[in-house]
């Protein structure tokens, strides 16, 4: 028995899709044959071939140029001049924005939109099934897969779908299926479809376009379904990733980009508003000799660049683990600002270890925020990590969010003089304004309205207790956080569209 894995489009095409590796590592450990399609870069890479509505000088001269501009975000060299990246993505971007036929269908590195179909209603997600030809993609859609079921032959095709830009292409590919091969037996899983399904008020709308739908990991459900086998590892779910299937040379990065999870959940589990948290969804380590074996035997494989661990954030343990036998790999992922951190030889050890950037969720700059809000986070020993982790060599991509209900104006301006003071030691920044999680622990206490015109939304509209609203938010930004040249002069490195994923190659 034969099953097919899809990653549909769209997310930024550097890296090839964790999700399916795990599932297609698990299955094939277990002797079901299992192919894969990365429909993601594949549909990306057909669109850049044109052709283009609009063809303006802009688009004609980025078209000439888009197998240069390719081969140049695949080169390191291109990462040491700021100026030539910008423009290859600038350019590979625009190409994508005007490879739509359709008025309402906005096309970017890292987003799918239709201002007629929202991905947070249900109804429009079935309308997208309904019609799949009015997707962008549909042409390399029906192609692609009808070579791949013709010659695969499987019997099932399971979807990953784990983003809200990824929703309305996956429904198109669904739709698509079940017209064409209605005997086929579909599979939808992924991060979304399971905070879809562990909202508290969940109904299955989708029973008539899939015939399983599946939260959280779903190694054990498939190795049930396909090999008649209980998970009964110790470690449901983490099966060793397989990455062999993947068109590595495709991926736009200078070098093969290795993802991996060395564990599900997050070990401080305590913030306010979290989802993991909302979702129950405990958390679960892969043991740290588990995860050096792993790294080890993937490393050898596929000769990696780069390893991108994708954890909430990675405990202690493992980053002693890490120092303590190296993955032979440059790596980054994101961290929680702890006394580890403080401690300057460990930072120098992370360095040696092969840790060239952290991400690390600050937040708020206020400590009375990150109290309230129970982030764990002292504002003290922030400043000591960030100083730290420069002395170190180590890049920081700083998280901040603004508006949580304990933020007022005053708040955020301790945020801004924070950044203003520790601008020197901050290489990436992120600015975020909090949306508040539809349902979960803290959300009753507050006064709610609608959002998004979406019933299966994921956030709600609040109103804030001190009138610290997001039009007040987002006009404190735009018009005095942003505006300082010290904040500008870090936000101006920020790698355009691939963000975090790309921030590191500026820093080897």
């Amino acid at each position: 028995m034969t099953i097919l894995l899809i990653n549909p489009p769209l997310v930024k095409p550097c890296e090839p899709p964790p999700g399916i590796a795990r599932l297609s590592g698990a299955l094939m450990q277990n002797g079901v044959k299992c192919s894969v399609w990365d429909a993601n870069i594949g549909g990306i890479l057909s669109l850049l071939n044109g052709p283009f509505t609009s063809p303006d000088r802009w688009t004609s001269r980025a078209s000439r140029n888009r197998l240069k501009h390719i081969a140049s975000l695949q080169d390191f060299s291109t990462y040491s001049n700021p100026d030539r990246y910008r423009r290859a993505v600038a350019d590979i971007n625009r190409l994508l924005e005007k490879a739509s036929p359709f008025e309402t269908v906005r096309l970017t590195l890292s987003n799918y939109q239709d201002s007629d179909l929202s991905p947070v209603r249900s109804r429009d997600l079935i309308n997208a099934s309904r019609n799949p030809e009015r997707n962008l993609f549909y042409p390399y859609f029906k192609e692609k897969i009808t070579e791949i079921i013709q010659k695969e032959q499987p019997a099932y095709i399971g979807i990953s779908l784990n983003f809200l830009s990824q929703a309305l292409c996956s429904f198109a590919i669904i739709g698509l299926i079940r017209r064409e091969w209605p005997d086929l037996k579909l599979i939808l899983g992924g991060g979304l479809v399971t905070s879809w399904i562990r909202r508290p008020n969940w109904i299955n709308l989708f029973g008539e376009l899939v015939d399983h739908i599946v939260a959280g990991p779903g190694e054990s459900f498939l190795l049930s379904l396909l090999a008649n086998k209980v998970d009964n590892t110790q470690l449901k779910g983490f099966w060793r990733p397989d990455y062999t299937l993947f068109p590595w040379n495709a991926y736009i990065s200078p070098g093969p980009i290795l993802p991996y999870s060395a564990s599900s959940g997050c070990y401080w589990n305590r913030c306010s508003f979290c989802p993991e948290r909302a979702e129950k969804n405990p958390y679960i380590p892969v043991p740290v000799d588990n995860v050096e074996e792993d790294l080890r035997s993937l490393v050898e494989k596929t000769s990696p660049v780069l390893i991108h661990f994708l954890d909430n954030a990675l405990s202690p343990g493992l980053m002693n683990k890490i120092v303590e036998k190296p993955p032979g790999v440059s790596w980054y992922g994101f961290a929680r600002i702890t006394d580890h951190l403080a401690d300057q030889d460990f930072c120098l050890a992370l360095k040696r270890s092969g840790c060239v950037m952290l991400k690390l969720g600050l937040e708020s700059g206020s400590q009375s925020v990150l109290e309230r809000e129970q982030k764990g986070v002292n504002i003290k020993t922030a400043s000591s990590v960030l100083r730290n982790l420069k002395k170190a060599g180590i890049s920081t991509y700083v998280y901040l969010l603004f508006g949580t209900p304990s933020e007022g104006e005053a708040e955020a301006r301790m945020t801004h003089d924070f950044v203003i003071k520790h601008c020197n030691y901050i290489d990436f920044l992120n600015t975020a304004i909090f949306n508040m999680p539809v349902y979960g622990p803290e959300t009753s206490r507050f006064e709610t309205k609608t959002m998004y015109d979406g019933d299966i939304s994921l956030y709600t509209g609040f109103r804030h207790p001190g009138g610290w609203d997001r039009k007040a938010v987002r006009r404190f930004l735009d018009r005095e956080f942003k505006r300082h040249p010290s904040i500008q002069e870090i936000q101006r490195r920020n790698p355009p569209l691939f963000t975090s994923n790309h921030a590191p190659f500026f820093r080897f």
